[in-house]
């Protein structure tokens, strides 16, 4: 496929967050808008009947994954994710109030009953459990300040967007498609990521300039 996406300078693009975040909308929004493929990591790393692979074969997936000229690549997986990171020249963090994470998880397992999500491997029918749904209720203290940490290290040479809430993502998506400043931002500033909340307010886009709007900022 040919990549439009250097007309954004954004070519490969990771997208992580929590289960039920919408990492795998995302990637299919973007990947549409940019003409750029999608990778969506569960569909990858499971076997039918949700087995996994070792972990060394895991790693050597990924790292092949990433040497592509240009992918949109969601999931988390955090043995690999800094083959991920290292490669990307974007990253989104989809930084979603827990209740939000938790309640589309339970909907998706209505929702996929019995059958394959687009985004899962084939052999693999949606399904649920309370490890699962404690995963997801305990990312926001658990993993998120760890994601934090690591998107801070490549502030300097990484775009990187953290978008709060479907407001965020639709006004990231406007400004992306209207080729707007937003895209232009490289610097990640970590004040413009405060703790949240888990309001169901909470709908902000943090950017990557400290001076950032949700609508566009520039360097």
């Amino acid at each position: 496929m040919q990549s439009t996406g250097m007309n954004h300078g954004m070519t490969k693009i990771a997208i992580i967050g929590s289960g039920g975040s919408g990492k795998s909308v995302l990637a299919r929004q973007l990947g549409g808008l940019l003409n750029i493929e999608v990778v969506h990591l569960d569909a990858v790393h499971w076997k039918p009947g949700w087995v996994e692979p070792p972990d060394d074969e895991w790693r050597e997936t990924v790292e092949s994954l990433v040497t592509g000229e240009s992918w949109i690549i969601d999931g988390n997986y955090g043995g690999t994710m800094e083959i991920r990171l290292s490669a990307a020249d974007t990253v989104i963090f989809l930084d979603f109030p827990r209740w939000l994470c938790v309640l589309r998880v339970i909907k998706r397992r209505f929702q996929y009953r019995g059958r394959n999500r687009p985004d899962m491997a084939p052999g693999c029918p949606e399904k649920i459990d309370w490890a699962f749904l404690k995963w997801v209720w305990g990312y926001r203290t658990r993993s998120r300040p760890r994601v934090l940490q690591r998107l801070e290290q490549y502030r300097a040479d990484k775009r990187v967007i953290i978008l709060r809430g479907a407001a965020g993502v639709r006004s990231f998506l406007r400004e992306l498609a209207s080729v707007g400043g937003l895209v232009r931002c490289r610097r990640y500033s970590p004040s413009a990521v405060s703790a949240g909340t888990d309001s169901p307010g909470t709908s902000a886009t943090s950017l990557s300039c400290p001076s950032a709007s949700s609508a566009s900022c520039a360097t």
